[in-house]
């Protein structure tokens, strides 16, 4: 976003625009009293931060080009230390949050440039939209971590239609402080995307319409997360039998997507031929198979050796360690594996499956090794459609989805258990992992497969 942009800015500052209290305390919620919002017309919006001016922290609306911001634990940076585009960005401390104090008509592609202030330690920060004019906030995507000298840009898409505010919030909650700078807000014309926010909500971070079949046959019914190239914590790789989105912080991928019909399967015998993966970025931090070894897991697949034995180079992929997770051994080789196995039971019958899979991580969640995060639980979410070939479009509220949250942990699940009495709604998976599954599915479709759990 350069000085000389060619931006049209097209939400002007609303001078009837009732002020906005401060925001309260709580970091998850924004609460305010609104008269005579405005939505703002269906074209880009941008908001440089360029216009308004703030020297403190304490909470306060400040008007700048798009409309009315409320900056809590935030300021209008002007100093040297601040990384801008221009001559000012907004600067945020602790918990801090930058709001949109006025609602959009929708949101599709959000772009944020960022960094560390002066010589701070770098922080982390994520975005937050609102469907209800802030009474609920829902994250897209994962957390950015900020670099110092330098703006960077993240992507995300939100996805949205109907009246949409944005929040940029301060996730690490240190002194260190951080800057924000040029927030572009593209229009949505319909397509995938979480439903409102709230108790129910429906993930919301990944998969603008139809970008998921663009990307990769796994991805034909969406991307789960707003994965990219530039997150090393929400890494998109792209595998030619499955693709995943690896966290290089936990060592374990966030999610795995892959398509499974009959024409991956075949009679191959297992790889075995475990290894950290070298088609992820030198540096990246991995797991080990001495993360491994004693550890009391299992090196879990994610997308099975099973799913692929058309060819041993097929099958040889499912074993990097980026497409694992340490596993309980009464969850891998139990009720994990009979579902894998009756998943296949159905390729062969002729079905069409895509399946996202991985595990649930809480702030309590034990490590092995050298840090490899080892999940609270493993969720797996299967749709189940007529024909091989079919895709979003072929998906109706009839569409079986089979989706279940297995604990891991040897003592909580036993290996002979049913795979079935583990089946939970993928809308409770959503809202555990903040993944927006089915994402080009037509938000109404989703709504009702998403909320329904499988009985057959």
């Amino acid at each position: 976003m350069r000085r000389n942009r060619l931006w049209i800015l097209v939400l002007l500052a609303a001078s009837t625009m009732a002020g906005l209290p401060a925001c309260a305390g709580a970091a998850d919620s924004y609460d305010e009293t609104v008269t005579g919002d405005k939505l703002a017309p269906q074209t880009t919006t941008v908001e440089d931060f360029e216009s308004g001016t703030k020297t403190a922290y304490a909470a306060a609306n400040v008007t700048f080009a798009s409309g009315t911001w409320n900056l809590d634990d935030a300021l209008v940076g002007t100093l040297a230390g601040d990384v801008k585009n221009g001559s000012q960005a907004t600067r945020i401390r602790n918990a801090g949050k930058v709001t949109m104090g006025f609602d959009r008509a929708n949101a599709g592609t959000v772009t944020i440039r960022s960094a560390t202030y002066g010589s701070d330690a770098n922080g982390s920060w994520g975005l937050f939209y609102s469907r209800n004019q802030g009474s609920t906030w829902t994250q897209v995507g994962s957390a950015i971590t900020t670099s110092p000298n330098a703006l960077s840009t993240a992507t995300f898409a939100v996805n949205q239609s109907g009246s949409v505010r944005l929040q940029v919030r301060k996730l690490d909650g240190g002194t260190n402080r951080i800057d924000v700078d040029d927030v572009s807000i593209a229009d949505y014309s319909g397509g995938g995307g979480g439903s409102d926010g709230g108790t129910d909500s429906g993930g919301g971070d990944g998969g603008s319409g139809g970008s998921g079949a663009s990307l990769s046959v796994h991805t034909t019914l969406g991307i789960p997360s707003n994965a990219s190239t530039n997150n090393p914590n929400d890494y998109l790789a792209v595998k030619s039998e499955y693709v995943h989105a690896y966290n290089s912080s936990r060592k374990i991928p966030n999610w795995v997507s892959w398509e499974l019909n009959t024409s991956y399967l075949g009679s191959v015998d297992r790889s075995n031929n475990y290894r950290p993966d070298d088609t992820l970025p030198s540096g990246m931090a991995q797991a080990s198979l001495a993360d491994y070894s004693g550890s009391g897991y299992d090196r879990g697949h994610i997308c099975p050796s099973g799913d692929r034995t058309k060819t041993t180079t097929a099958n040889g992929l499912t074993f990097f360690l980026s497409n694992m997770v340490p596993q309980a051994a009464n969850n891998n080789r139990g009720p994990w594996e009979k579902l894998e196995s009756y998943s296949r039971s159905l390729a062969n019958s002729g079905k069409e499956l895509f399946i996202v899979a991985g595990g649930i991580v809480t702030s309590g969640s034990k490590t092995i090794g050298s840090g490899v995060v080892v999940p609270d639980s493993t969720f797996k979410v299967v749709a189940v459609l007529d024909h091989v070939g079919d895709g979003a479009a072929d998906v109706t509220t009839s569409t079986r989805i089979i989706a279940v949250v297995m604990p891991n942990d040897d003592s909580e699940i036993d290996m002979g258990a049913d795979w079935k009495s583990f089946r939970v709604s993928a809308r409770s998976i959503e809202n555990a992992t903040n993944l927006n599954f089915l994402s080009d599915v037509p938000q109404n479709i989703q709504d009702v497969i998403e909320a329904r759990v499988d009985n057959q």
